[in-house]
């Protein structure tokens, strides 16, 4: 299996930060060619281009690029649509520094290093942008709308609580639309002390933002399931599979060729088995690396399946008789559920061959 530094002619490693990046231009040796600094925004990317048309020694360029979904998103963009071979590059561990201290100028020539040691077959790629993209925006307003309103509903348990015994009752249960459209639409009564009087109108103003927050998280689930459904049918279809679990499987999946097989799919997860064997014990543990968010949204498909799906509690039952400890059971079935994902993810997500 040939190496990058064999079938390129040029690697440009990219130290990216918020406004301005460094950058070396190296030759497939690692020698490097020229260091620069260009500015975060579109007359830097313009800039680069034009170093990289003059100093190249070929047509065969790959960029090495640390925070292409961060700082330096919009120069990964410009360079893919350049036609540039772009990669996604991890940060330097601290054995890499070791004996070479820390500076950007360091960093940008320890991207181009890392390149040049990948396997060509095995290149970590760019995540797609377009729908996977719009996911992942409404992936990420789901935990600020829910820790807001978690506040939010404690706020108001604690201000019923001071109230009269049907405020205390209604503290003590659920929270539901009709108590919160009566805790909203409720009046002052008319002998109410100052106190009482800005209490109520606390109360009236945490209902109608938890009624807000709750239009607002069902707005975005629909949302999700739309975006998904479009982009790999069939996926909520699995049983557990629902709508924040399946886009932050489509979202960590990217595209069809990110990971190059099942395994690959798992380790990513944090689902793949670890040996954790000691004499007579031969064992596995969970991976406790990975997209922790995907691990997580497998968890939650596990979880479901474990509650209600007859297969799954027929698995369980039969494994514990084998004498798995429900630890191990997780983590048997926590690995199927990647295989099952990544296999509907590829078929959906591929698009057909044309005759």
């Amino acid at each position: 299996m040939p190496m990058l530094a064999e079938v390129v002619d040029a690697v440009i490693g990219v130290d990216t930060h918020r406004d301005n990046h460094e950058v070396e231009i190296a030759d497939a040796r690692g020698t490097p060619i020229a260091t620069m600094r260009i500015s975060n925004d579109s007359a830097g990317f313009t800039q680069l281009l034009a170093a990289v048309a003059g100093l190249a020694p070929g047509l065969r360029v790959a960029v090495s690029l640390e925070g292409s979904r961060s700082y330096g998103v919009g120069l990964a963009r410009a360079l893919s649509a350049a036609g540039l071979l772009v990669i996604e590059c991890e940060q330097p561990a601290r054995r890499q520094r070791r004996g070479r201290g820390k500076s950007d100028p360091i960093d940008a020539h320890l991207a181009v290093l890392a390149a040049l040691r990948l396997d060509a077959d095995r290149l970590p790629g760019l995540r797609a942008d377009g729908d996977r993209e719009a996911l992942r925006i409404l992936l990420g307003a789901r935990p600020e709308i829910v820790a807001v309103s978690t506040g939010q509903t404690n706020r108001l348990r604690a201000l019923l609580l001071a109230g009269d015994d049907t405020d205390r009752r209604t503290a003590r249960g659920a929270l539901t639309a009709t108590v919160l459209a009566d805790l909203a639409g409720r009046g002052l009564p008319a002998a109410a002390g100052r106190d009482q009087a800005v209490r109520h109108a606390e109360i009236q103003r945490l209902a109608l933002a938890l009624q807000q927050a709750r239009r607002q998280l069902d707005a975005n689930r629909k949302q999700l399931l739309a975006i998904v459904d479009d982009i790999a049918p069939g996926l909520t279809a699995r049983y557990g599979v629902g709508p924040v679990s399946a886009a932050q499987a489509v979202v960590s999946f990217s595209h069809p060729g990110r990971c190059r097989n099942e395994a690959a799919f798992a380790a990513l997860a944090g689902t793949n088995p670890i040996p954790a064997s000691s004499g007579r014990i031969v064992r596995h543990r969970l991976n406790r690396g990975g997209d922790r968010a995907l691990n997580r949204a497998i968890h939650a498909i596990a979880l479901t399946r474990i509650r209600s799906c007859p297969r799954t509690r027929a698995y369980i039952e039969r494994r514990t008789a084998q004498g798995k400890t429900p630890r191990e059971i997780r983590r048997c079935l926590k690995r199927y559920i990647a295989r099952e994902l990544y296999r509907q993810l590829n078929r959906s997500m591929t698009p057909p061959t044309r005759p």
